[in-house]
């Protein structure tokens, strides 16, 4: 809780409390109290300030046209091609007055708020209505402009101005209003050089990082004895009645990919065990009437690319979900069975008691008798990823039943090689998630040093 005053004189039209917190005030005071250096609202420096198309189905995307900017598009100060998607030409010909090009700003209206410039390698693109395009006029640097909005100088202006109790989001008339100092060339210059430096050095961990995980996958099936083919998706194939034997009878599970694989699997090392036979899987549901507040995991907890557990939920019994029904300790594994986030799997690293896992999960228990860390690294395998996804029943919301997971088959080793698979696989991830740490502290160090130099004075003139 955070308690401050808000005088008569102080209020600007807004009441709801958030917008006069003492930090919003101090960093005001101090961009309006510079003397030497010239501050400009954002929108005395920008040609134009839009927010984008306001309604297009996604029926009307293309793959080919005009390329169209959703918020998933605004990644690292700059534009990904990942899920690109196209409207064709008349679509943009009627929406021209949201059309942007190179050097122009793009900022998320709502969540994270995002702050991109679009590059010389996107001649020009249209955006969703979930996006702010900024034009800045030709006076002005906008690479400068776009890394002074996405430093703390920025975000803490966006996020003051942020409107809305459900889902906050920005207004064309409040980015009018940002404070932007106007820094001499030389300084600008210099900030620039900073940011690139650091984003460059980011991107070389995160792909070092990257190339780690990924390499996980291959050691893991080295290790066993598996060698995985090509696969590709037939949409025409024959299925037997004696293949079938009672079992599912949608087609997508007698892919032929499928039989591949279990043969690579089965081909591999060491016999294959359904985990039923040998795995403790757990089958209690919590009474929660015992608790005055839980640690809550959900799917939404898990850092999928780390396959870690990035938040333990504090709520109060009497508010959690229905969900939270299974209790779990230390070194447990988290297996998600819902289809779309087969990749939510985690290890339980806090030994505290109060823990509870969403019923979205599958809970290997930790046992002397196998090693959960290897399970973890097996079934984060594409192989494995993809087995699961085929496990995975119902139309709307797809999930693997406890039936099905517990029938499932994997490679279970002697606890030896489980536990050196194990350790060479700790040794890589926490290398990576050292590396991703790393990366992103040296962007927030080059932050820090933005705000030092506009905000401590020290302005070049070279």
């Amino acid at each position: 809780m955070e308690c401050f005053v808000v005088y008569r004189n102080e209020i600007e039209g807004r009441f709801d409390p958030y917008f006069y917190k003492p930090t919003f005030k101090l960093l005001y005071k101090s961009l309006k109290g510079f003397k030497d250096i010239e501050v400009k609202k954002l929108g005395e420096i920008s040609k134009r300030i839009k927010k984008g198309i306001f309604y297009i189905l996604a029926e009307e995307y293309t793959s080919d046209g005009v390329p169209f900017i959703r918020v998933s598009n605004l990644k690292a100060g700059t534009i990904t091609n990942e899920n690109l998607v196209y409207i064709t030409e008349d679509k943009n010909k009627k929406h021209r007055n949201t059309e942007f090009h190179p050097g122009d700003i793009l900022i998320s209206k709502t969540g994270n708020l995002a702050i991109s410039i679009i590059p010389k390698s996107l001649p020009m693109c249209n955006i969703s209505q979930d996006i702010i395009g900024i034009e800045i006029k030709e006076d002005y640097n906008p690479k400068y402009i776009a890394i002074l909005l996405d430093s703390n100088i920025g975000r803490t202006q966006l996020k003051r101005i942020l409107q809305g109790q459900v889902q906050p989001h920005l207004t064309i008339g409040s980015v009018h209003e940002i404070l932007i100092p106007i820094i001499s060339p030389g300084s600008q210059n210099k900030i620039i050089k900073i940011i690139d430096h650091a984003r460059m050095i980011k991107k070389q961990k995160e792909a070092e990082a990257r190339q780690l995980l990924d390499s996980i996958n291959d050691y893991v099936f080295s290790e066993l004895g598996i060698e995985v083919p090509r696969l590709k998706d037939q949409t025409t194939f024959v299925v037997y009645a004696d293949d079938i034997k009672g079992r599912r009878i949608d087609p997508y599970y007698y892919q032929p990919r499928f039989a591949e694989i279990m043969k690579a699997v089965k081909n591999g090392k060491y016999e294959l065990i359904k985990l039923k036979e040998s795995l403790k899987v757990n089958e209690k549901l919590e009474d929660l009437k015992n608790y005055d507040e839980i640690q809550y995991v959900d799917l939404a907890s898990i850092e999928k690319d780390l396959g870690i557990v990035k938040d333990y939920k504090m709520i109060k019994s009497s508010e959690t979900p229905s969900r939270a029904r299974q209790k779990v300790e230390k070194e447990d594994l988290l297996v998600a069975s819902l289809s779309g986030s087969l990749k939510s799997i985690a290890i339980i690293d806090k030994d505290e008691t109060n823990i509870i896992a969403s019923t979205g999960f599958h809970v290997i228990k930790k046992s002397e008798n196998y090693n959960n860390w290897y399970l973890w690294a097996l079934f984060r395998t594409d192989v494995y990823q993809i087995l699961l996804d085929r496990e995975a029943t119902g139309a709307i919301m797809s999930a693997i039943n406890r039936i099905s997971f517990l029938n499932l088959s994997i490679p279970l080793p002697p606890l030896e090689l489980q536990n050196k698979i194990a350790e060479e696989v700790k040794r890589r991830m926490q290398k990576a998630e050292q590396l991703k740490k790393e990366a992103k502290e040296v962007l927030e160090r080059a932050k820090q040093e933005v705000e030092n130099i506009i905000l401590n004075g020290e302005n070049y003139k070279s």
